[in-house]
This record gives structure tokens, C-alpha cells and sequence, in this order.
């Protein structure tokens, strides 16, 4: 079994993509807080990718949330877009996150280019054996744990779940749903490349503490595994 990979793709002027600890944005449970300062405390941290997901604003609004965020961003950390490839080209975002029901990943691809990263929601061991030859650069397991958070998905993938995905590809894994200090360790042992959490850092107190546990806990348990 693997146990954590960057992945081969150079972001420009940043290095190597690091999926390790992966945010994804949620604006109501930032509650008063603007989204800007949840992130920069988040990446202070030690977030290391951010995912801006928005479901109920305007196309304006996305896109004026998307540049404010990468503003504050350093460049080794990229802004990854959920759903939407005209907000992450018009803001000159580092990628985009794609589900099942969004565009294709060849078509975010092309218009993309090659430097762009491109990642894919799966939801069972057959969506995942379709994404295995597309041009993706991260498959995100969705929900490895019950989540309210994200409620229109299949059955929970589990550890078990994990695990056995993990035998199926090489392409880097990101476990979301669920994803709290009480699991995180777990959850890189049974494969995940890196873990995205939502209310974990968007909902606590102090984003920034919140996420610098989570982050130690990731590479405690990567340096027990290398020394097994």
C-alpha cells in the first residue's frame, strides 16, 4: 500500500502539487467570518490546496470570491474551482474540481491546458474505474464518512472502501467526508494521498489551530508508516 505521493504535475513558479491537506470552502459555516480570512488562517496552518465551492451565489459572485481568494494565496498553494470552469478560467484559477454531473473531464482539459489541475469526484468502484484513464490529475473519494456537509451522494466509501480503491489506481487519492482529527489518522493509513475537510477548518474556532493539528497528525502518521 502507498503512502503519500505529490503529484507529477509542476505548478508554475510553485512546485509540486501537495493534495496533503486540502480545504474546501463553505461560507455558512464561516458564519460573519469572510471567506478570505478562514482561508489565510487555514493555509497559515498548513493547508496546502484550497477549493472554493460555491452552490448558491451568482456568477459575479463566484468569480469576484475566486480572485479574492487567490490573492491571499501564496503560490505554492493553488485555488482549485468547484464546479465551474468559466469562473476558474476568468479568474485564472489553478484548476478545477469536477463531480459526475459537471462537464467532462477531457472538455475542463482542454480548455484548461496541460499545466491546469483537474480533479474528479467518485462515488463508487465503478465511477472509479471509469476515471481511471481520463485526464485527471487526483480522484476525490466522495464521502468516505457520512457527511452533512455534502448529502447528494451514494453510500459511504469507508476505510475498507478506501483501501480497496487504493489497490485500483496509482492516480493520488483524496478522502473527503467526514474528516475530522478523530479519523485523519486512519484515513492515511488505508491509502489516502491527502484529506479534505470542510466544517473541520471552516467551522472551528480557530481555523488556523484547527488545521495545524490536522496537518501534524498527517505526518505523524506518515512517519510511523515509513519506519513499519
Amino acid at each position: 500500500m502507498t503512502t503519500t505521493r505529490k503529484s507529477d504535475k509542476l505548478l508554475p513558479g510553485a512546485g509540486f502539487i501537495d493534495l496533503s491537506l486540502y480545504l474546501v470552502t463553505d461560507r455558512r459555516l464561516a458564519g460573519d467570518r469572510p471567506l478570505t480570512e478562514v482561508a489565510r488562517k487555514a493555509v497559515a496552518g498548513g493547508v496546502t490546496i484550497v477549493q472554493l465551492r460555491e452552490k448558491e451565489c451568482s456568477s459575479r459572485q463566484y468569480l469576484e470570491l475566486a480572485r479574492s481568494i487567490k490573492k491571499i494565496l501564496p503560490p505554492e498553494v493553488p485555488l482549485i474551482i468547484n464546479d465551474r470552469l468559466d469562473v476558474a478560467l476568468a479568474a485564472q484559477a489553478d484548476g478545477v474540481h469536477l463531480g459526475q454531473n459537471d462537464l467532462p473531464a477531457e472538455v475542463a482539459r482542454k480548455y484548461l491546458g496541460s499545466q491546469a489541475i483537474v480533479g474528479l469526484s467518485v462515488e463508487n468502484l465503478e465511477q472509479l474505474a471509469q476515471a481511471i484513464n481520463l485526464p485527471v490529475d487526483y480522484l476525490a473519494l466522495s464521502p468516505v464518512f457520512a457527511t452533512p456537509t455534502k448529502t447528494d451522494t451514494g453510500p459511504a466509501w469507508g476505510l475498507e472502501g478506501l483501501t480497496r480503491a487504493r489497490r485500483m489506481t496509482a492516480l493520488p487519492l483524496v478522502a473527503i467526508g467526514g474528516i475530522n482529527e478523530s479519523n485523519a489518522a486512519e484515513v492515511i493509513k488505508a491509502g489516502a494521498d491527502g484529506l479534505a475537510v470542510v466544517s473541520a477548518i471552516c467551522a472551528a474556532p480557530d481555523p488556523e489551530q484547527a488545521a495545524r493539528r490536522l496537518r501534524r497528525l498527517i505526518d505523524e502518521t506518515r512517519r510511523t508508516m515509513k519506519q513499519r
